[in-house]
C-alpha cells in the first residue's frame, strides 16, 4: 500500500470515528463494536432519539431519520419517533430507516430497504418497504451451504492488506459462479 493509500485511510477513519463521537456527545448512544461506513447519515437534528446496540454495522449510505417534517406545514408541528436498533444488526447499503422504528437482535437488513415498521429479532428483511424473507438460521444455512462450494478468501485479498492486481484476477477466475467469501 501507498503512503497516499495509508494516509486516506487513515483519514477516513479518524474521520467516522470523530463524527461518531460529535454524535455521541449530541446524545446518540452506540454499544460496543459499532461500524458506520461511508455516507451514512443519521439525523443530525434528532440524535438523542437513535439507540444504536452492540455489533451493529451500517453499510454505506445508510439513513436513519428520528423526524418527518412531512406534517409541518399542514399542522404546525414535526413528527418525531425513537429509532432503536438491537445487537448483531447489519443495515444494507442505502436503508433508509423511518422514526418510530424498532429493529430487534439478529437481523439482518438487505440493501436499499426502507424500513417503516418495526422488524423482529433473528430474521432477515429486504424490499420497500422491508419485508421478512427468512429467519436468520435459514438465512445463514444457506449460505453456509453456498460456501462450501464456493471460493472463500484470506483476509490478505481486502484493500486494507494490499491486494493485488494478480490476486484480484485470481479471484475473479476462481469465482465460477460469480460469488465468493472474503473473511
Amino acid at each position: 500500500m501507498s503512503i497516499f493509500g495509508l494516509l486516506k485511510k487513515i483519514s477516513r477513519f479518524l474521520n467516522r470515528q470523530s463524527r461518531v463521537d460529535r454524535y455521541r456527545k449530541r446524545g446518540l448512544i452506540v454499544g460496543e463494536n459499532f461500524r458506520m461506513l461511508e455516507d451514512v447519515q443519521i439525523d443530525y437534528s434528532h440524535l438523542w432519539h437513535v439507540v444504536i446496540g452492540d455489533d451493529v454495522t451500517l453499510a454505506p449510505g445508510v439513513r436513519i431519520l428520528a423526524h418527518d417534517a412531512s406534517t409541518k406545514r399542514h399542522l404546525g408541528y414535526t413528527r418525531i419517533g425513537k429509532v432503536r436498533i438491537g445487537n448483531r444488526v447489519f443495515i444494507g447499503a442505502g436503508s433508509i430507516i423511518l422514526p418510530g422504528v424498532a429493529i430487534g437482535d439478529n437481523v439482518i437488513v438487505g440493501a436499499g430497504s426502507v424500513i417503516s415498521r418495526n422488524l423482529e429479532a433473528n430474521h432477515v428483511f429486504a424490499g420497500n418497504p422491508a419485508k421478512k424473507i427468512s429467519s436468520l438460521d435459514d438465512f445463514l444455512a444457506g449460505r453456509r451451504e453456498e460456501m462450501e462450494s464456493s471460493p472463500v478468501f484470506s483476509e490478505e485479498y481486502t484493500m486494507e492488506k494490499g491486494v493485488t492486481a494478480e490476486m484480484k484476477k485470481e479471484m475473479n477466475q476462481r469465482m465460477i459462479a460469480d460469488i465468493g467469501y472474503i473473511i
